[in-house]
């Protein structure tokens, strides 16, 4: 990825649905830490103006999206809403590929019948969409793509976004249709996603690429299951034998205990208010998990910033802006790879 992004360039190529805004906006975050360990802080008090920490390049962008309240019930409400259209050509256009699914459905209602993000029934088969820029070369790179929308969504920039990424990147995107909270709990996503990755390195021939070049990537809820899929693998691949060469993770959602209450003191009062605020980040990863978020109850392998130990995960990329919410999870996540001797770029703008 470039070096010379502007907080321009980054919005709007990773800008969509509601998690899109908090990406690149400006401001120095200030990082703090609950007494209880690992929470991570609620929303702060708003700011008289908190629009005064947007970045003026983004304010254009911020104002196309209307605040919302996330309930299960606006959860229905967006799924109604179309996607963007691909891009008409040139660009490469999306394919759509159908393959089997996981051996049988997951968690405590991934009933046959449970939907992916375009609502696309099936029990035993799974959506990919397939983006190749290079369709008569060999040995490309890979990216097996997983979408935003707080688990339970899609995004209405998904077919722009993978078309962007695979033309700039030079790669094939494999994206994932995967299966969506609340009517499909944890693992049924990861077990979706798995299944994925399973099928590309198998597939590699007939996809035209190099199974030492699949990476794995996304935004936001997208970048949290591809983290939790590069985990997922660590613990399943002993001999190595699906590998991930890296992580491309986008203002990823890495933590459950973002927006927890506790009494720490207040961070940057401008971090979470916008778009994307922590009642949403609770609803969000409760309706995944199955459990309170934040709560003593969550299973460690579901959330990527619980786990124990990050050694022996892929390289990473982090970008997230300087007031979202998840800046506190990201660098933290981002200092934790570091530590364990991971190859990690984190950018905050």
């Amino acid at each position: 990825m470039s070096h010379a992004l502007t907080r321009r360039d980054f919005a709007l190529r990773t800008a969509g649905l509601g998690l899109v805004v908090g990406l690149a906006l400006a401001g120095t975050p200030s990082s703090t830490r609950a007494s209880e360990p690992g929470s991570r802080s609620e929303a702060s008090p708003a700011l008289p103006d908190p629009y005064s920490a947007v970045d003026p390049e983004l304010l254009p962008a911020l104002e196309q999206f209307p605040a919302f309240d996330l309930t299960l019930e606006t959860v229905a409400q967006f799924r109604q809403m179309p996607v963007l259209p691909p891009l008409p050509a040139p660009a490469p256009q999306p394919m759509e590929r159908f393959i089997p699914g996981p051996p049988e459905p997951s968690g405590p209602t991934g009933a046959p019948g449970a939907t992916g993000a375009s609502g696309a029934g099936r029990a035993s088969e799974l959506r990919l969409w397939i983006v190749d820029p290079l369709p008569l070369e060999k040995n490309k790179p890979v990216l097996l793509h997983m979408h935003g929308g707080g688990f339970m969504m899609t995004d209405p920039m998904w077919m722009p976004r993978i078309q962007t990424i695979a033309t700039d990147c030079q790669c094939v995107v494999v994206s994932v249709d995967y299966r969506l909270a609340p009517e499909t709990r944890y693992p049924g996503a990861l077990e979706d996603n798995y299944a994925a990755l399973q099928w590309v390195h198998a597939h590699a021939a007939e996809l035209g690429i190099d199974r030492s070049r699949i990476a794995v990537g996304g935004e936001s809820a997208g970048g949290g299951l591809a983290a939790n899929l590069a985990i997922h693998a660590r613990e399943h691949n002993g001999r190595n034998e699906l590998p991930i060469l890296f992580q491309l993770l986008i203002y990823p959602q890495l933590d459950d205990r973002t927006g927890s209450p506790h009494p720490s003191p207040p961070v940057n009062p401008a971090i979470g208010q916008f778009m994307w605020h922590a009642s949403a980040n609770r609803l969000a990863w409760s309706s995944l998990l199955g459990v309170p978020a934040g709560s003593s109850q969550v299973p460690t392998a579901a959330v990527p910033a619980r786990v124990a130990s990050v050694a022996g995960l892929p390289p990473a990329w982090i970008g997230v802006g300087s007031i979202d919410l998840f800046v506190e999870e990201d660098m933290e996540y981002a200092r934790r790879l570091v530590h364990a001797g991971i190859a990690t770029e984190l950018l905050v703008v």
